[in-house]
């Protein structure tokens, strides 16, 4: 049995484990015909800084000793146009993947609770037209 006061990190199977769930989450989310667009015209350089540094990004918040020199979330996220419904779709893919991949109940739900806690920095509630991608 885990320790549920070990750190989120520990308890989902530390970095290998944040890096799978990323490497798959990204695949889906790639794509996928509604999200693929956010990475449109990446190259593969790219791709792997993104990829990095969304690892490193989850291993910080669930407690890990990592060191995330990323921008915050509003940054990255703003102008984007992202809207409710393209985070539902994204919410789909990250529950999958962490149903996919056998993570316990209560580490599913620390996880989902740790990304709605930064919705409000990724989803766009203006009015204003959709950012082109």
């Amino acid at each position: 049995m885990l320790n549920p006061d070990r750190a989120l990190y520990y308890r989902l199977g530390g970095y290998d484990a944040i890096a799978a769930f990323c490497d798959e989450l990204l695949s889906r989310l790639t794509k996928d015909p509604t999200l693929a667009v956010y990475w449109r015209g990446k190259c593969d350089d790219s791709m792997r800084k993104d990829r990095q540094l969304l690892v490193d990004f989850l291993c910080m918040i669930a407690g890990g000793p990592v060191n995330y020199s990323g921008r915050d979330m509003k940054t990255s996220h703003t102008g984007l146009g992202i809207n409710e419904d393209e985070w539902n779709i994204f919410a789909q893919h990250a529950i999958a993947v962490l149903n996919d991949l056998g993570v316990a109940e209560q580490e599913k739900e620390e996880v989902l609770s740790l990304a709605a806690s930064f919705k409000s920095d990724v989803v766009e509630t203006a009015t204003h037209g959709k950012a082109t991608h």
